[in-house]
């Protein structure tokens, strides 16, 4: 999950960077930009670690049994509501 590790870390600070233009009356559009910035930074990690999960995490389930792969469907179910 290196990929969303960065893109998150990149949000704080552009999250971080807000905040202080805000405190110091920074003109209104410079602060937009910036939102709308660390918008798509927060949109890209999800975009990153949600099918790196379906990828990684739900394929090495291992289930074998209909009951682990009906929990593994849950699962797939309960990320998929977030794409």
């Amino acid at each position: 999950h290196a990929g969303t590790v960065r893109r998150t870390r990149r949000a704080i600070g552009q999250l971080q960077t807000i905040v202080t233009m805000i405190e110091t009356d920074k003109p209104c559009a410079g602060v937009a930009m910036q939102l709308h910035a660390a918008e798509k930074a927060i949109e890209q990690a999800k975009k990153t670690f949600i099918p790196d999960h379906v990828d990684h995490c739900l394929e090495q389930s291992g289930a074998s049994t209909p009951r682990e792969s009906r929990a593994v469907i849950r699962e797939f179910k309960e990320i998929s509501k977030y794409l």
